[in-house]
Formats: structure tokens, sequence, C-alpha cells
């Protein structure tokens, strides 16, 4: 069961983000209205491939100190990271900062970013801000809010729990596809049907470039694309 369902990942890897939003919607329209970032999103490597992986999260802030004693704070701390280490892998974090606005201190950095790798991490997605752009993990991706300079009084707040990251509401262990377009949740009853779905829109868009790539392309032609584009979807 968990040799298929890596299999099913790596398979969704070769596709762009936006590509699976669209096939996403063809299996269920509602998936069209909510499920991903809608946010522009700093990427930290636009070069790098997608990433899959199960959602690792958490809540964080920066702006101020933590309320907690200092050895509590520590337990919550360490639990992060034992939940960032969890299986199943590979993981994609998933970080709400809570501060108005968000962005006032980075967790994410040079050491962050290695740190997460080595617990099995492919990246992060997070309205947070980022740093150490230069010096970062080399194939760890990252998605945020914005870049800033300093990690302010940035401290774990909750883990494993409900977040919600420029409208995409993620829950724990989640699967989840980015890319520098953004982020979206693959529900896990699509996984399967969702190779099919990308397949079919892939011809179904290729009908309509050829089409729009001929010398004879015409408001007529479109036209009647679209009617056989329309018939292939049913």
């Amino acid at each position: 069961m968990v040799d298929a369902i890596h299999e099913q990942l790596n398979q969704l890897k070769q596709w762009d983000t936006p590509t699976i939003c669209n096939a996403l919607e063809t299996i269920d329209p509602k998936y069209a209205s909510s499920g991903f970032t809608t946010t522009h999103m700093i990427c930290s490597d636009p070069n790098l491939p997608p990433i899959v992986g199960f959602a690792r999260t958490a809540t964080i802030r920066a702006r101020t100190p933590s309320s907690r004693a200092t050895d509590q704070q520590e337990e919550i701390t360490e639990a992060y990271y034992r939940h960032m280490a969890e299986e199943p892998q590979p993981t994609v974090a998933v970080i709400e900062d809570l501060d108005t606005p968000p962005g006032f201190g980075a967790w994410w950095g040079e050491v962050h970013t290695t740190v997460h790798r080595g617990l099995g991490g492919l990246g992060v997605v997070t309205n947070g801000s980022i740093r150490d752009l230069d010096a970062c993990a080399p194939d760890f991706q990252m998605l945020a809010g914005n870049i800033g300079p300093s990690h302010g009084q940035v401290h774990v707040e909750e883990i494993a729990c409900g977040v919600t990251v420029f409208s995409m509401v993620v829950q724990p262990g989640a699967i989840i596809h980015a890319d520098q377009h953004g982020a979206v949740v693959i529900p896990r009853e699509t996984i399967e049907d969702l190779p099919m779905a990308v397949n079919m829109l892939v011809e179904q868009e290729e009908v309509v470039i050829k089409a729009a790539q001929s010398p004879q392309f015409s408001v007529d032609n479109l036209l009647e694309v679209r009617k056989s584009v329309a018939t292939m979807r049913r």
C-alpha cells in the first residue's frame, strides 16, 4: 500500500501544479473553488521540478517572544522536529505565520532548509518569510509570502494542526503538490484518476494549440475546435 502511493506521487511530479489543478477540476468541478493557494508567492528556485509530499503542519509567530516558559517552548520545538520527521515521507512543510501582517521574522534560511531536507522534507509552503537565499539547501523548494533579513522572535506556536496558507486549507498528512506557480492539496480519493485526467487534458489542449498555430486559423475554426473538444470530454 505504501509503495503504491509513493509510486503514484512520483508519477505526479512530471506535471506542473496548474496542470494538476486543471485535472482535479475535471474529476470534480468543486476543486475549481478551493484547495489551492490564491496569492502570488515568492519561489526560491523556479527551476526546481514540482514537489509532491505529505503535509507536515505548524503555526509560528515572530513579532513577539513566546508566551511560554523556556522549557515549555523547547518541548514544543522538539515536538515540531519530531513531527517533521514522521513517516510517511517525503514531506512538505506547510507553515502558517500568525503575525499580522505575516512575515516579520523568517523561520526558513540556511540552517532550517538543510535540517528539514535531512529529515525528509522536499520544501515548504508558507505565508511567512524566507532568507539566506544564496545559502539554502539547493534542492529544497520554498514558496513564501516575502523575503526578510531577520528571524525576529520567531517560534513555533502549534504543530500537527490545521493551517491556512493564502486560502489553501491543509490538514497534517494531506498530499501537497507545489511548484513555482503555487500549491494545491490533492485529495487522496483523486490520486488514481489524476493521470488519466491529465492525459485527457493534454490531448484536448494539443487539439486547440495545433489549430491555433495553423495559418488558416480563424474564429470559426476556434469554435469548431471547441465543439470537438467538448465531445472528447463526454
